[in-house]
């Protein structure tokens, strides 16, 4: 077959053009730069009786090699009983856009910013979601702390949250903090350069491996998806890596979780938004998964049950792990934002297996957690809530459907980005998996790269989880096809 690659194609343009079609208006309207303009006359907020000074403490921050947008910084300190009290430092967002100017308003249509893999859409303009709201290193910021002591059985004992100013004293990155953690690499230099920081982060993983195992005992899911990441060198896609979950990943997902069910708890008598995963519709169909597996699940849904079973198969047949966490994932269904009025009780997230959580520690990035910022400011300073029921129902609505139409963006131009990097091998041959037969044909995932393509020729007998070599025969960036053959 030819190559069906226009050499002229515009990536960055296609995913603006993708962004348009799924209802995203990603220019800044002229008014936002007349704010941004007024914004560098206010002055910087000193500490205060409502704003402690927590600069002296050695903050750190761990996020992607490329991250500027950095949401959270985290501390950790040990307590005479055994206990450790975690410092989560949120980036105070609100301080710099107030609610209904236009860079809020602009945020409020968005509600998050878009990662295409060759260019980011930034909910909020870059001079504040990568310079004065960002948590970058040796910068003084203000910021939520979200704080929480947890015990030697990694439960949360007790918590609190308040404004305060800081100061990230090293920023850091998952994938060298990850291998430093789990013993197979050097530290990074800053760790490197510090007994102190390298202790620290001992402690906060310690802790936060604590919080995982007890979130797994209440039954919490563990599911593992593949995800795969653009290699780009000069403004050129060269390959697709596979994104891999480390300890400094887990880490920061840890504490964050933590976090946001504080949050959700401190909030429990006002009026917020709730981030839910509600008890699964088609829990029979993940009954019959399992039954398919020769395991046995109670026909009432139940993610205790749910998650012995995904770790036992977990261990049993690690290869097909992650296309059996992705079809459980989808029978779930996705996550979704809720107003839980005043003193009552909205669903829970039942992929994470607690009754009390919101989204409150990316508010650069995501408009739910700004306005949940400005429910913890009111109450902090004993306001009236700023946002009315009505308000926040048209939040949650708007932010899960721009949350759905974000994930719809991001696959279509995934799957465009590995055309590019897989247009070089055309004729090479691969060790692949089945993952899918449908009625519009045969799908296979290559291991190395982790690409999924049809299998266009030699799909006969074969069925969901054989194994097969699997020859790249066409790609078509312009649609974002990867075709094989069975070789």
């Amino acid at each position: 077959m030819q190559d069906a690659n226009p050499s002229h194609l515009d990536l960055q343009a296609t995913a603006k053009e993708i962004m348009q079609q799924h209802g995203f208006e990603p220019d800044f309207p002229a008014q936002v730069a007349t704010q941004l303009a007024n914004l560098g006359q206010q002055p910087q907020v000193s500490p205060s009786r409502d704003v402690r000074d927590l600069r002296n403490l050695l903050w750190s921050s761990i996020d992607n090699d490329t991250s500027r947008d950095l949401d959270q910084i985290e501390v950790a300190e040990h307590a005479a009983n055994g206990d450790v009290k975690v410092m989560v430092g949120i980036a105070d967002v609100d301080a710099f856009v107030a609610k209904l100017t236009p860079i809020d308003q602009h945020a409020a249509r968005e509600t998050t910013t878009v990662y295409t893999g060759i260019r980011n859409f930034p909910m909020l303009p870059e001079q504040l979601s990568t310079g004065v709201t960002s948590l970058l290193e040796d910068q003084d910021r203000l910021s939520i702390i979200i704080e929480f002591v947890v015990g030697s059985d990694g439960n949360i004992k007790s918590s609190d949250v308040y404004r305060a100013l800081v100061r990230n004293k090293a920023q850091l990155q998952y994938n060298s903090v990850g291998a430093w953690l789990e013993g197979i690499a050097a530290p990074p230099p800053k760790v490197a350069a510090s007994t102190e920081l390298q202790n620290q982060l001992k402690l906060q993983s310690d802790v936060a491996q604590k919080l995982k195992s007890q979130r797994f005992q209440h039954g919490a899911l563990n599911l593992q998806t593949d995800e795969v990441h653009p290699l780009v060198l000069n403004d050129q896609v060269i390959d697709v890596v596979k994104q891999q979950k480390n300890h400094a990943t887990e880490l920061i997902e840890d504490f964050m979780v933590a976090a946001n069910g504080v949050v959700a708890r401190l909030l429990q008598n006002v009026s917020s938004l709730r981030r839910i995963v509600r008890t699964p519709k088609r829990w029979d169909r993940i009954v019959q998964l399992a039954a398919t597996k020769g395991e046995k699940l109670p026909a009432q849904p139940d993610s205790k049950a749910l998650n012995d079973f995904l770790l036992r198969r977990k261990a049993a047949d690690p290869d097909h792990f992650a296309d059996l966490s992705l079809a459980v994932i989808k029978l779930i269904g996705p996550g979704e934002y809720v107003l839980e009025p005043a003193g009552e009780t909205a669903p829970g997230h039942f992929g994470l297996a607690v009754q009390d959580y919101t989204h409150s520690t990316a508010p650069n990035r995501r408009f739910a957690d700004v306005v949940t910022q400005r429910l913890i400011k009111g109450m902090l300073a004993g306001q009236r809530n700023p946002y009315s029921d009505d308000e926040l129902t048209a939040v949650a609505s708007n932010c899960t459907q721009k949350e759905d139409a974000a994930r719809k963006v991001e696959r279509e131009m995934s799957k465009r980005l590995a055309a590019v990097a897989m247009q070089r091998r055309l004729g090479e041959i691969f060790d692949a998996i089945v993952t899918g037969v449908t009625d519009h044909g045969t799908f296979v995932r290559v291991l190395q790269p982790h690409i999924e393509g049809l299998l266009a020729q030699g799909a006969q007998a074969l069925d969901v989880g054989d194994k097969l070599k699997a020859k790249l025969i066409r790609t078509d960036v312009s649609k974002g096809y990867i075709d094989f053959a069975r070789a």
